[in-house]
């Protein structure tokens, strides 16, 4: 008997390496909007230096930076109706507990981090020690006062003024003005008493000196207090009402049709924010060479406040790299430098454009896309912490109150240095998500020091370069404060199940491309379907489960075992 022997032969396909300039080639694809926002700063760098070579107009200045102004007008356009609507729909996933918890938990990280973050400005400036009496003598740069100064607003002002920001008395007055503390010059008119024409005729010298006397008296300047409108939208209230009327609605049955609407909502908001950020570059690279060319005198400025800037920037660096890092990494036990690189492209538009609200809808995408950041994690903390969390102005205002000091050679004390700490990190949180809003709000800090505010503008020179640092490291402030916050939580939201579905994913179960059975289409999170669409006939609305969500099912006495959990 013959037996045939087969031999199989296993032939293992090896794929070929990939040349370096290949795989740089897949990684610029990968990463192509990144790489163009990256261009885009250095070739606004290289132009506006190369364009300061030439004699230009204001003019000129305004029209490279058009592009720029553009595309701000654009981002700040979104922030409203992003705001409104991530803070309902996060807030109307969450249970009342663990919505407390996260506020709670977010709150308690940005009060922390902006302590530390005035805690290094602090260290920084008197290490380095930048100020000298010197410079005040010296200095040929123009110290004519770009703001208020004869502002007699204090730091109790400032704290009222946000508290009654917090609770508006017009929602729609709200989403473009805000209300602030203004003092007004009241000038008294001098009054010569009941005099007749007689007696001062026949005492005319003695009555000039008297009147000359009460007249320096009655003629000081007084001041009274008032509220007046701001430009600008009221952030801190919309968050409040937000946070409360999606707390409601995410408890009423009733209101999850509303619920749909905003989720609809957030989703046209977040692609339109796709379609900007390939704008962004053009935009960016405007921003940066209209800024560069309207410098007056760089060379002054580098030798005036070359020290000073230096120390801001060592600080925001030490708290971006060091304190950041470090507290993400104690918490989550996960490494930062990956988080990072997910933030990279929120990062490089906080730098362009110096302003956390006009970078959070990029903030968003890259919280949720590349760093796998929970919605409802992001929608609640974001947009708080766009509007309260800001280590970096907190930084800036403790090392420029300290440079002012040093400047006028006045030591300042242990408990003025406390001082410092306590008011820079209560006017960071009343500083609006704006340009240059840490430059105003210093002046609370120079008043509560007893410091002189009259040269408080001579760094403004310089404050449009460290304007854009500290609004990124507040950038990454919010985004880190988001990875912590989800990792603290994570147990309530496993609890709660997956988070809400796009409205995409909420059509395909409505049309039964995705099994109702599934993990995502029972998930307690999912929004209603329409009794009249997809369900049967038999199906009753019944009382909620404990969660806030509207179920439908049989009525318990016909199938007590057949629910459909909505």
């Amino acid at each position: 008997m013959e037996s045939n022997t087969y031999v199989s032969q296993v032939i293992t396909m090896t794929p070929a390496k990939r040349s370096i300039s290949s795989k740089m080639a897949s990684w610029v694809r990968e990463n192509l909007l990144l790489v163009m926002t990256i261009l885009g700063v250095v070739l606004g760098i290289a132009a506006g230096s190369l364009a300061r070579t030439i004699h230009y107009t204001p003019d000129t200045v305004m029209l490279v930076s058009f592009p720029g102004e553009i595309m701000m007008r654009m981002l700040k356009m979104l922030i409203l109706p992003l705001i409104i609507s991530s803070i309902i729909t996060g807030v109307a996933q969450l249970d009342a507990s663990a919505s407390g918890q996260m506020g709670s938990r977010a709150l308690a990280y940005y009060f922390a981090t902006t302590v530390f973050a005035a805690v290094t400005g602090i260290v920084s400036v008197t290490t380095i020690h930048p100020g000298s009496p010197t410079m005040l003598t010296h200095t040929t740069l123009d110290v004519t006062p770009l703001i208020d100064l004869d502002n007699k607003i204090t730091t109790s002002d400032a704290l009222l003024d946000i508290i009654r920001n917090m609770f508006p008395d017009n929602l729609v007055m709200a989403s473009f003005s805000s209300t602030k503390t203004v003092y007004k010059k009241i000038r008294p008119p001098a009054s010569r008493g009941n005099e007749s024409s007689e007696s001062l005729n026949e005492t005319v010298k003695t009555s000039l000196e008297v009147e000359a006397t009460v007249n320096d008296t009655l003629n000081e300047d007084k001041y009274e207090r008032s509220l007046t409108s701001s430009e600008g939208t009221n952030v801190m209230g919309m968050i409040v009402f937000c946070v409360a009327f999606g707390s409601l609605i995410g408890r009423m049955p009733q209101g999850k049709l509303m619920v749909d609407f905003f989720i609809i909502l957030n989703d046209v908001v977040m692609k339109m924010v796709e379609l900007i950020m390939w704008y962004s570059p053009f935009g960016i690279m405007s921003l940066v060479i209209g800024q560069i060319m309207s410098i007056e005198d760089l060379r002054e400025t580098a030798q005036m406040l070359g020290l000073y800037m230096l120390t801001v920037i060592a600080g925001l660096f030490v708290h971006a790299v060091i304190t950041l890092p470090a507290i993400y990494f104690v918490i989550t036990r996960k490494n930062p430098a990956v988080f990072f690189r997910g933030m990279v492209q929120a990062w490089i538009t906080a730098l362009g454009t110096g302003s956390s609200s006009a970078t959070l809808p990029i903030t968003f995408r890259c919280l949720e896309e590349n760093n796998k950041i929970d919605k409802r994690v992001t929608r609640f903390v974001l947009p708080v912490g766009a509007t309260i969390n800001m280590d970096g102005t907190a930084l800036y205002e403790a090392v420029g109150s300290i440079f002012i000091a040093q400047m006028y050679g006045i030591h300042l004390g242990p408990g003025q240095l406390l001082t410092v700490s306590l008011t820079s990190t209560l006017a960071s949180i009343g500083a609006a998500s704006i340009p240059s809003a840490g430059l105003v709000t210093m002046l609370l800090v120079l008043t509560a020091i007893g410091l002189p505010t009259e040269h408080a503008s001579l760094i403004f020179a310089v404050d449009w370069i460290l304007d854009r640092v500290r609004t990124s490291i507040n950038v990454l402030g919010d985004a880190f404060g988001a990875g912590i916050v989800m990792h603290l939580c994570r147990e309530e939201l496993e609890r709660m199940g997956p988070a809400q579905p796009s409205i995409e994913m909420l059509d395909k179960v409505e049309c039964g491309m995705i099994p109702t059975h599934t993990p995502l289409a029972a998930s307690p999170q999912l929004s209603p379907v329409s009794p009249m669409r997809g369900m049967p006939k038999d199906l009753m609305p019944l009382t909620d489960k404990g969660n806030g969500q509207l179920s439908w099912g049989h009525h318990p006495e016909r199938s007590p075992t057949s629910e459909t959990q909505i």
